[in-house]
Formats: structure tokens, sequence, C-alpha cells
């Protein structure tokens, strides 16, 4: 049976028993749908059945949707809205496959554009958010700026100026976001850029949107869908259908988007390499989540007993400093007693003394 809340406006949505029908069907697809876990097998029938909706935070799905090149006015008005200004995606660059040396990265989805202006947009996607967020962040935007810089001085030769140099964006979707984020239970973007302790201005041309997508899903349970950017959240974070219902109610322009995806499901095959493909790669990418939790910890192990070692350390010299103190005291006390011994003999010798003139002074008497 179809899921009624979905597909009184998707049609195309086909029932289960029409799917698994079609994989039984097809030797190859079986033997690809038998490889799944029980788990796995459900979560595909219910996207394609419209059970649930789809997070189109899965890599496949965001970019066939999102396309900048099939369709660049769906991700012109998202950076839109996350730039809070007009924006054009002016065409696609070439993305570094060897980006950084990091092939076991947690990035899932990462697109490079440059704007009408010249700006550059690198949206990212993260399944699960991993340690060192800023760094990594830092390091990739770097990567960016200076691939344009580099782009542009050799085009550009002896009329490269710095000034040529656009602002650079980096863009993270977090659909499990790191603990750091969790401490703003009520914060679902974070703009990072930088700026002076003395109001000094300078034209710095990295910034950062951070966008913990599940913290804003515990929002949306609470509050409901409130403004542009929520619906764009919505779309690309929540599976619910009565959410997804709601949007596309609100924001009719969200229909002809998920229109799309549906129209994918009915191709079977197709849908289900971008599924086993989204499965290798979080796969992969936990093990690296994983890798990442542990060396945090392990690092923070060592922090604790480089602080225990100089703890000891401090101690140590506080024990050296307090034997020092001791011996000092006994060279003190031996040498007092010392000097009392002598007084103790002097006196010994001046009462033998007296005790020997007093005998003599009675004889004489």
């Amino acid at each position: 049976m179809r899921n009624k809340g979905l597909s009184q406006y998707f049609p195309m949505i086909r029932a289960r028993n029409e799917i698994i029908g079609e994989i039984n069907s097809n030797v190859k697809l079986q033997a690809v749908y038998n490889s799944w876990s029980d788990d796995q097998k459900e979560t595909f029938l219910d996207i394609c059945t419209g059970t649930k909706g789809v997070k189109m935070l899965y890599d496949g799905y965001f970019k066939e949707i999102l396309s900048p090149e099939i369709n660049p006015e769906r991700l012109s008005n998202l950076l839109s809205v996350l730039l809070k200004r007009k924006v054009t995606v002016k065409y696609t660059l070439s993305n570094d496959n060897s980006r950084l040396g990091d092939e076991l990265s947690l990035v899932i989805t990462d697109i490079v554009v440059e704007l009408d202006d010249g700006t550059i947009a690198n949206i990212e996607v993260q399944k699960l958010g991993f340690a060192f967020t800023g760094e990594r962040a830092s390091c990739y935007s770097a990567d960016l700026l200076l691939r344009q810089y580099k782009r542009l001085r050799d085009s550009q030769k002896s009329n490269f100026t710095y000034k040529n140099i656009c602002p650079v964006y980096t863009i993270v979707f977090l659909e499990r976001s790191p603990k750091e984020f969790k401490k703003f239970k009520d914060c679902f973007i974070h703009n990072l850029y930088t700026v002076s302790d003395t109001g000094l201005e300078l034209n710095m041309l990295q910034n950062f949107i951070f966008i913990p997508v599940d913290i804003f899903l515990e929002n949306l349970h609470n509050e409901g869908i409130n403004g542009e950017l929520e619906a764009w959240l919505t779309f690309l974070g929540c599976d619910e259908p009565e959410y997804i219902v709601d949007l596309i109610e609100q924001y009719p322009y969200f229909k002809a988007l998920y229109q799309d995806l549906y129209d994918m499901c009915m191709n079977v095959e197709r849908i289900m390499d971008m599924f086993s493909k989204e499965l290798q790669i979080l796969d992969r990418n936990t093990v690296k989540y994983m890798i990442d939790e542990y060396q945090e910890e392990l690092d923070n192990v060592k922090l604790q007993l480089n602080d225990a070692n100089a703890q000891l350390d401090k101690t140590n010299a506080q024990l050296d400093k307090t034997n020092a103190q001791l011996d000092k005291t006994n060279a003190q006390l031996n040498e007092a007693n010392a000097k009392l011994y002598d007084a103790n003999a002097t006196i010994a010798e001046k009462d033998a003394l007296i005790a020997r003139l007093q005998a003599e002074l009675g004889k004489k008497e």
C-alpha cells in the first residue's frame, strides 16, 4: 500500500510489493538487495514508497536535485538564503580530488561554485560530525583560497593583484553535529569570520557557515517551519512525511524538487546503485569517525598524563627543596648539639674546678 500522505502529491510513488517484485525479477538487483542488512532494506523501501521522505543530505540525491549544472537556480536560491543576499551560481569549479591528501575525509558532498560576483562557495555535507571541526574547515578554506590565487595568478599573469581575489565561503551541513554544537540548543546556523578586537576593518577573505541540521530538526518538532531558511533545512534534513506535506503546502516551490526525486525512484536500478554508494561512503566514514573519536580520546589521555607528569615533577621539586631544607636544618641542629656538648663540657670542667677550690679552701680553714 502506498503512503497516502505523500502519494496524493506525488502519484508516481509506487507500492512496496511493486518495487520488491521488480527487484526479485532481476538477478543483479536481487543480489544487491540481499547484500543489505534488514534495516538498510527497510530504509530503501521507505524512501521509494513514500513511507518516509528523503533526507537530501545523501550525496547522490543532493547532487541530483541541487545540481549546479542542471538546475543552478536551486543552489542559487539556497545560497541566497544562507548568505542573506541575492546571488547566482555562475558555474561549477573543478574539484580537487586529492583534497589535502585526505582520502578518508568525512565530507560526503563537496561542491565548489563561483557566484556572479566572483565569490567562491564550497558546499559540504557531513553525515557524521568529526573531531577538530574548526581545524579541518580552516585547512579546507585555505586550500580553496590558495587554488583561487593560483588560478587567477596563472590566468592574469603580470596584471594580477591580490585585490582580484574574491571571498571564499565554506558552508558545512552537519547531519550529526559534534559535541561543540550541542551547547547551542537554539542555534542551527553559525557564521564565523575574521574581525578585529580594535575595530580595524580589513578585507579578510575567509568565511564559514556551519549548519547543524540535527539541532534544527529538534527545533522543527517544537516550533514548526518559520521562514525560508527553515524551509530549506526541512527540505534538506527532514524525512517525516507530515513535515514534508507542511513544507510543500507552505512553500510550493519545493514540490518540484521532490517531484524530481520520486521520478528518480521510478528507475529502481539507478536508485539502488545510488543507495549502495551511500552505504559504502557511510561505512567508510563511520570507520574514519571512530578513528577520530579514539584519536581525540587518546590525545586527552596524553594531555592528562602530561599534566600528571608536570604535577609530579613539581611535587618532586618541592620534595627536593624540602629535603634540602631538612638537610640544612639537620646540619644546624648538629652544629647546635656540638656547641651544647662543648658548653656542657666547659660547665663540667668549671664545676670540677670550683669543687677542687672549695675543697682546698676547707683544708685551710
